[in-house]
């Protein structure tokens, strides 16, 4: 299967998730990660992808402001009675490092590790952060082939196969594929 680039980045959701419904089929892939912010791509995910192992995983809480959840609650119920897990955690790629580069203006490793990805595209560095962040919470395992759907600002734009690690072993995490992505973002 050869790379699908989209022309422009944003909202792919629905073509993104067909051309990955037909890769999981092909590869047997069990298990399927993906970035939703308010719910309604974890929604159709969940829904597209019963009977895997999805996991959604949305922005943490008083990611815009204190004690504030993006993620609809309606949305939510949905995806769990659609059998997905939902992870909220802090990011991978950023955390209280982001607090550093607020409060004293300079920017540190994971920073930069995450401004490097995104020479690839936003949606290539969240699928990756949200591959650990999901390893980390033993949602996936350690060194399997996951799929990791994200996107760039709403909705979903790329798809990477991706070998999963934890945080602790980054650099064992391997993009075995790049399964679609936007070609100007």
């Amino acid at each position: 299967m050869e790379t699908i680039y989209f022309e422009k980045s944003g909202d792919h959701t629905e073509e993104v998730l067909k051309i990955v419904k037909d890769f999981v089929e092909k590869e047997k892939i069990k298990s399927i990660v993906v970035a939703s912010t308010t719910g309604k791509t974890g929604v159709l995910a969940s829904s597209i992808f019963k009977g895997l192992n999805v996991v959604v995983v949305t922005h943490s809480t008083g990611f815009i402001k204190p004690n504030y959840q993006e993620l609809d609650g309606e949305n939510a119920k949905k995806i769990i009675e659609n059998g997905a897990k939902i992870l909220t955690t802090t990011h991978a790629l950023s955390g209280i490092e982001r607090a550093i580069r607020k409060k004293f203006n300079t920017i540190l490793p994971l920073e930069i590790i995450a401004n490097a990805l995104k020479l690839f595209g936003e949606g290539t560095k969240v699928a990756i952060e949200i591959t650990i962040m999901a390893t980390d919470a033993g949602l996936v395992n350690a060194g399997e082939n996951v799929i990791a759907i994200a996107g760039t600002g709403r909705g979903a734009d790329t798809a990477l196969l991706i070998k999963a690690a934890n945080s602790f072993n980054f650099f064992d995490l391997k993009v075995r594929k790049i399964i679609c992505k936007p070609y100007d973002f």
